[in-house]
């Protein structure tokens, strides 16, 4: 057992868990101060039930271990059920890691992939409501993409053999390469970012929504889980590496540099378009190139990396005017900083790509495979997140009452106040 390996990915897991806490203080900063409560929650309602989830059965559909068949779509591993086969190989001498440690940090990935789905519906919705959504989709959308993107072939030994139909499997078959994607463009943001879109337009709009009728009432929170998510960040994105080794150090640089770049690229668009470069647009910048750079970490010069960076955040500071335009309300910009930054960081790799990418090959194929691995995970999340979301809706219900929303979400939902101001 290799104890450096095993301490590097039980401290990464943590890193990456802190995150969700961190997006709770980022998307609770930018909502109305009666809503700061209901926002928080959802995040820390995804870390309860989908860990337990994880446990029980998602790691059993996103890492199943039957040989020779693990490129398919859709699988579940029995053997893993309440992590049977994990917990009776955790001391196995000759693996560089207990097979746990790595379920614990796919858990966290697992987790902060569903709570950044909540920041579309900020204001609006109702938390039972929610946690059922977040159970069915994460069981129906996200384990199964994980194993489509994140399942390079993990035997019982952690050698790598077989593969997700993404990363290996059928694009490899056809194109000579596989998708490119180290710690999540795809599995993560534009899985999240679409089905934040589909439940977007489930909800409707909020209550008097126009632009700058919604403003944050708390920028230091926001600045606040900017930070906590930068800093688990380089638990996301160097520990999806799986070891202290070089290829960790580089994803871990770019992940200082890219964000800054990003943070620089929005305040400069900010600057010329309003007159003002904001805090919350100088957090929100670092944020969309912490997306861009996450499935591009590792196979980027640190030079590309900076022009990544500085690429997200102009076209992301751009893109969250689109809601605006297109008529949609998605609350907090998941749709214009996770679903377009995602998307311009997987691209990017099929242009730039250490060795594959077309610039240093000449070939198409890895655009081309990055491409048809966006798009097949962007239309499978939003169309089952939008059925999901539809029948929730007009069954049970998922946006609360005009007059709740307008009263304040906090008291309704769960009747408590972020800002007690004359409590004695």
């Amino acid at each position: 057992m290799d104890q450096g390996n095993t301490g590097f990915m039980l401290l990464t897991a943590a890193l990456v868990l802190l995150m969700t806490p961190g997006l709770a203080f980022f998307y609770g900063g930018l909502v109305k101060a009666k809503s700061v409560i209901s926002m928080m929650m959802m995040s820390f309602g995804a870390i309860g039930l989908i860990a337990v989830l994880w446990a029980i059965y998602g790691y059993a559909i996103a890492f199943p271990t039957v040989e020779g068949t693990a490129s398919l779509p859709w699988l579940f591993d029995s053997s893993n059920l309440l992590l049977g086969a994990a917990t009776a190989d955790a001391a196995a001498p000759a693996a560089n890691y207990p097979t746990l440690a790595f379920v614990a940090f796919q858990a966290t990935f697992a987790i902060i992939t569903v709570a950044l789905i909540s920041g579309a519906i900020a204001d609006r919705a109702k938390f039972g409501t929610w946690m059922i959504f977040a159970g069915i989709w994460a069981t129906v959308v996200y384990f199964p993409v994980a194993s489509w993107v994140f399942n390079f072939g993990l035997n019982a030994d952690l050698t790598f053999s077989y593969g997700g139909w993404l990363t290996h499997g059928l694009q490899e078959s056809v194109f000579g390469t596989g998708l490119i994607d180290f710690a999540g463009g795809t599995a993560v943001h534009i899985n999240a970012g679409a089905a934040a879109l589909a439940l977007a337009l489930v909800l409707g709009k909020r209550v008097g929504f126009a632009k700058g009728a919604h403003t944050p009432h708390n920028p230091p929170f926001v600045l606040l889980g900017a930070g906590l998510l930068w800093f688990g960040w380089f638990g996301f994105n160097a520990g999806s590496e799986l070891a202290a080794d070089g290829t960790a150090a580089i994803a871990f640089v770019n992940t200082l540099i890219a964000p800054a770049a990003a943070l620089l690229g929005w305040i400069v668009v900010e600057k010329l378009k309003d007159g003002k470069a904001t805090s919350v647009g100088a957090a929100s910048g670092a944020v969309a190139g912490l997306v861009a750079i996450t499935p591009a970490c590792a196979a980027l010069t640190p030079g590309w990396a900076l022009v990544l960076g500085a690429l997200a955040g102009i076209i992301c500071a751009l893109a969250i005017e689109l809601k605006f335009k297109l008529g949609f309300d998605d609350s907090l910009d998941v749709v214009g900083i996770h679903l377009i930054g995602g998307l311009v960081g997987t691209l990017f790799l099929g242009f730039f790509a250490n060795g594959t990418g077309l610039i240093n090959s000449g070939s198409f194929n890895q655009l081309a495979v990055q491409a048809i691995a966006a798009v097949s995970v962007m239309i499978y999340s939003f169309v089952l997140a939008f059925v999901i979301g539809f029948i929730l809706e007009k069954t049970i219900g998922f946006r609360v009452k005009n007059e709740d929303e307008i009263a304040g979400v906090d008291l309704v939902v769960h009747g408590e106040e972020g800002y007690v101001l004359d409590a004695k």
